[in-house]
């Protein structure tokens, strides 16, 4: 007979900066405790990136006070486990939609509380700079006009 899997409850956000998309849960795990989490056990502060730690990804100080900074501000640093799934974008525009997907999820845990600190920060607005597409006729760049004849 097969084992019952129980449902493991997560507050999900998406933040996205430029072509990243940063899909984020939050895990609601007691201090002390661990979470199974596809096979990895995650405990309470620990980051998740498409299954290996934030630490091995994203090493210099300056990143890592980009995709603390609204943990930091809510004072929520240890409450949860966190598993998040990236995809596309460079290595700025991931740090920022990892930002921008925690500050959303912490929306939906408790908005009256989180959200005027969140915003005050800039953390809830999205950057929507994306690349311009490229334009028919201007010669392989997306605002390059071709050149003219000379005579």
């Amino acid at each position: 007979m097969p084992k019952k899997s129980q449902a493991i409850k997560y507050i999900e956000g998406i933040g996205k900066r430029k072509s990243a998309v940063a899909r984020v849960r939050l895990f609601n795990v007691e201090k002390g405790g661990h979470i199974t989490i596809e096979g990895m056990k995650i405990k309470a502060g620990e980051i998740l990136v498409n299954k290996k730690p934030i630490d091995k990804l994203y090493v210099s100080e300056v990143a890592k006070r980009i995709y603390l900074k609204p943990l930091i501000k809510t004072g929520t640093i240890d409450n949860f486990a966190i598993s998040i799934h990236l995809k596309g974008g460079g290595f700025k525009g991931q740090i920022e939609a990892i930002a921008h997907g925690i500050s959303k999820a912490l929306l939906k845990v408790d908005e009256k509380k989180y959200r005027p600190l969140l915003k005050i920060e800039g953390l809830l607005k999205r950057d929507p700079r994306i690349k311009e597409r490229r334009k028919v006729g201007t010669g392989g760049k997306a605002r390059r006009k071709k050149q003219s004849p000379k005579r």
